[in-house]
């Protein structure tokens, strides 16, 4: 089984990768690939702090991947050919955002039933991939109906992709709801790609759930999985479940890492405190519901020290 570290606006930036591939990469726990969150187009250029992130100098320990998210065949020109400047080659098309913000403007998971639009991108991945550029997507079954992928499998089935990353959900449900497994039996019946699958990876015993349910699956990504338990490949690769003061010692060695970066690169208490506080957001049921709001509320650098300070 591969493991794929999926992106996470405001979560998974290059310094969570960079340290989470440092502190469990030392037992078997980093990710074989990790995903960066998606870099967007906004008044017609790429938008700076994206292709910041997707070019840092901390990706240097880690296999690591843009995703980026269109609406339209220019976008995806403007994004592919600004990272094929920044060496990149590889490139994940998100077809899998719900948030309203994006579908709305017919991006992310939108863009499954736009076929139009998937037609003039798949011409466009044709000629970067004869240039030696490799693609894969991530998506969802649709945004209100899990038929939604039919309207556009023949198409999705021509572009050049290493694999198909499947979120079983529809857009509408955000993260919540049933995986509609069934969907998923049809869409692996009917595709023509390797698929990796995405949602509600949170133990152990969800891997082996999925690859029991499928077979063929030989790749999990893992998000707000691994925001919650960054132990987690590390406890499947390796077979045994670590005790809570092992999982704790590695959440606060990560912690270490990222809170020193930050404060030799960042000025100002409140530019530092946004970065830390996500940190922990998914994170509660192992530091307590106590330590985690005052986490919350703390607005300064010293009392978010003493938030902390009972976990050591």
């Amino acid at each position: 089984m591969k493991f794929f570290a999926a992106p996470l606006q405001g979560y998974t930036e290059a310094s969570y990768r960079h340290f989470h591939a440092e502190v469990y990469g030392c037992r078997n726990g980093a990710a074989d690939v990790y995903y960066t969150p998606f870099v967007r187009v906004e008044r017609n250029e790429v938008r700076q702090r994206d292709l910041k992130d997707t070019c840092s100098p901390l990706n240097i320990n880690h296999s690591v991947v843009p995703q980026i998210i269109v609406r339209d065949k220019d976008e995806f020109t403007i994004l592919v050919d600004t990272l094929i400047r920044e060496r990149h080659k590889t490139i994940d098309l998100n077809m899998g955002c719900p948030f309203p913000p994006q579908t709305g403007k017919g991006r992310g998971a939108a863009l499954i039933a736009n076929t139009c639009v998937l037609e003039k991108i798949v011409e466009s991945m044709h000629q970067y991939a004869s240039a030696g550029i490799e693609f894969s997507a991530k998506m969802r079954l649709g945004v209100d109906s899990s038929d939604e992928w039919q309207q556009s499998i023949d198409v999705m089935n021509r572009m050049p992709l290493t694999h198909l990353t499947v979120h079983p959900r529809v857009a509408r449900q955000q993260y919540s709801g049933e995986l509609d497994f069934k969907a998923l039996d049809r869409l692996i019946e009917r595709t023509a790609h390797k698929i990796v699958f995405n949602g509600d990876i949170k133990t152990t015993d969800d891997i082996n759930r999925i690859a029991g349910r499928f077979p063929s699956i030989t790749t999990i990504m893992t998000g707000r999985g691994l925001l919650a338990r960054p132990s987690l490949i590390a406890e499947w690769r390796n077979g045994s479940i670590w005790d809570h003061k092992e999982r704790l010692d590695h959440i606060l060695a990560l912690h270490t890492g990222i809170i020193n970066h930050y404060e030799t690169t960042l000025c100002g208490e409140s530019q530092i405190l946004s970065k830390l506080k996500p940190f922990w957001e998914y994170l509660e049921d192992e530091i307590g519901r106590k330590t985690w709001k005052a986490i919350r509320k703390a607005a300064s650098l010293s009392r978010y020290t003493a938030a902390i300070s009972s976990l050591y």
